[in-house]
């Protein structure tokens, strides 16, 4: 048994959860924040069996692509009255971070 965390953005949630669900993977979502942009995430706790843990990362990697984003270097509100704001900045966003555990022991209830 593995345990799979992945934190995906906020904009990616509903494809990854309509296609885990379309793949037989059950999950439990977490809402979560971080990362260089401090924008929402979520973060999902997938278990599967070990032969299934390529068939679930295939299904995140097909519902979770990064993608372009501008953005200020200097949130307005950090920036000093009259300071130079510079244009916007160029960032990748999106996308998935898959953490794969081991899982010593699992019980349902």
């Amino acid at each position: 048994m593995k345990l799979v965390i992945t934190v995906v953005h906020d904009r990616d949630k509903n494809k990854i959860t309509e296609a885990l669900l379309r793949n037989g993977f059950k999950f439990t979502k977490i809402g979560s924040t971080g990362g260089f942009l401090r924008e929402g995430n979520v973060t999902l706790l997938i278990g599967v069996e070990a032969k299934e843990v390529d068939r679930l990362v295939d299904t995140i990697r097909d519902s979770c692509k990064t993608r372009e984003q501008f953005v200020n270097v200097l949130p307005p509100d950090a920036a000093p009255v009259g300071t130079f704001m510079p244009s916007p900045v160029k960032v990748l966003v999106g996308g998935a971070v898959c953490f794969v555990m081991d899982v010593e022991k699992f019980e349902r209830f």
